[in-house]
């Protein structure tokens, strides 16, 4: 009989408990105040638009006991927000370095061309930079009086015989760069040659060519430079705090924006001693092998380093990490709407990822997004501010001496009756508005008569005593104004 008595009882309370009209206090949050989206400075104690025309948002009370940093928003304002949070989690974090690098010349296997006389450039068989020339080509003929004069003493040091001569006049034709075939067939003609033919040392495009036909050259001059493309350098720039990372032998990954989706894999060949007092940055050299010469030089390119793990850190994304002038914080989601921020001491960032040393335990969740709310220091205490309990629920006066804010904007309607304007705005810095159109209240000192829809303006903002902005000044601006 009892356990019937006991279902019966429940059932009872359970049809009670779906009926219109039943009151569950202890399940319904208490609503602290109303506030507005958009100005953490207006509450109301009902429901209602704000001086934007956006409707108030309620700040709900904390359980008793509760944390004092324990914030709590709508859960429906939390989802049209699109907050997000992500986890807390301890691993291995590499130390990836992103950065940007450009391709250039392997000088290994660059050649520059001076001549070793004083002399006319006769015949010019390359007319332009990046022509493609093999080993053994002719690049120019050369008219010198000097090297006239060596072959001439060759030429008769081998009709006199005189072995020591011959030796000695031999030697000097090469140190003047005649090279040995053109020296083989003066000793076979006897006949020294008006123009010297000076050939390519090596495969590569011509790269500097910086002489012309007819022209007068001297030993100073560099006539041309000989560039191999088989095999090329990137030259990566590493920020200061990053250099300890970097060391040769490390593998690399390259991207290039003409290519997408294909990806060169090289490692690190060298890592310059001095770090560019402008730029304040270290310089890395990969080395990769350019066959087909898909890598051209001055080409920019992405490039990640990855410079090895560093094993069992906590780490979060690193949107996630807001910095301000007093230090590092994140934002908790402690769910059912609930956030917290605190103190967070952060470590190194690689890639999207931060480790945190301190302030945060794995498993925790952090916010990642709808970072407007918290995205500096002023922005993080206004937004918890608000939320916040008063010992009693008056609007707070403004301060006084408070500086009058100003603003453009252009005229959309004007209501006299009303004592308002309806205007689209700029961005205002001061309030951290973004561009917007908007209701405004006017205060009686200004003539609503002279104003017209259209017209672009200047004006000033202050808080009245509800709190709300009122224009209190407006200027037209004639250059600007509508036709």
């Amino acid at each position: 009989m009892n356990v019937r008595r006991s279902v019966l009882l429940i059932l009872f309370l359970q049809a009670l408990s779906h009926l219109p009209g039943v009151a569950h206090a202890a399940e319904e949050p208490e609503i602290l105040y109303w506030v507005a989206p958009m100005d953490p400075n207006y509450r109301r104690d009902k429901p209602g638009k704000s001086p934007m025309g956006m409707d108030l948002v309620p700040v709900y009370a904390d359980q008793a006991g509760g944390d004092a940093d324990v914030v709590r928003i709508d859960p429906a304002m939390v989802q049209n927000l699109g907050v997000r949070s992500a986890r807390v989690e301890r691993g291995p974090l590499w130390r990836r370095i992103s950065t940007v690098g450009y391709v250039a010349f392997d000088e290994r296997k660059i050649s520059h061309l001076h001549l070793r006389t004083d002399g006319w450039v006769e015949k010019l068989y390359v007319k332009s930079n990046g022509e493609r020339v093999r080993k053994g080509d002719i690049l120019f003929e050369l008219y010198s009086p000097d090297l006239v004069n060596a072959q001439e003493e060759y030429i008769q040091a081998l009709r006199a015989g005189n072995t020591h001569l011959k030796n000695a006049s031999h030697d000097r034709l090469v140190a003047l760069g005649i090279s040995r075939e053109q020296i083989r067939e003066i000793t076979r003609k006897r006949r020294a040659a008006q123009r010297v033919r000076v050939h390519a040392s090596q495969d590569g495009i011509v790269d500097s060519l910086n002489v012309r036909e007819g022209m007068y050259v001297k030993p100073a001059t560099e006539v041309m430079a000989l560039a191999d493309l088989s095999s090329v350098w990137l030259l990566v720039d590493i920020f200061e705090r990053q250099s300890e990372w970097v060391a040769p032998g490390q593998p690399a990954e390259v991207e290039l924006g003409y290519l997408p989706g294909r990806v060169w894999e090289g490692k690190v060949e060298f890592v310059y001693p001095t770090i560019d007092p402008k730029t304040r940055t270290l310089q890395a050299r990969l080395v990769f092998d350019n066959p087909d010469e898909t890598l051209k030089p001055d080409m920019y390119a992405k490039v990640h380093i990855f410079a090895g793990p560093k094993k069992n850190v906590l780490s979060i994304p690193r949107e996630a990490l807001i910095r301000t002038g007093n230090g590092d914080r994140v934002v908790l989601d402690l769910g059912d709407g609930k956030f917290k921020a605190v103190q967070v001491s952060a470590g190194m960032e690689s890639g999207d990822f931060v480790e945190i040393k301190s302030g945060v335990r794995e498993g925790d969740r952090v916010v990642t997004s709808a970072q407007f709310l918290i995205d500096s220091e002023a922005s993080l205490r206004a937004s918890f501010s608000r939320m916040e309990p008063e010992e009693n629920n008056t609007p707070k006066k403004p301060a006084q001496g408070d500086q009058a804010i100003m603003g453009t904007g252009v005229i959309n309607e004007v209501f006299p009756t009303e004592r308002k304007l309806n205007l689209t705005h700029q961005p205002i810095a001061a309030l951290g508005w973004p561009q917007m159109t908007m209701d405004f209240p006017v205060a009686e000192t200004v003539d609503l008569s002279a104003l017209k829809a259209g017209e672009s303006v200047h004006f000033t903002l202050e808080r009245d005593a509800d709190e709300r902005y009122v224009i209190n000044s407006v200027q037209a601006d004639k250059a600007e104004t509508r036709q």
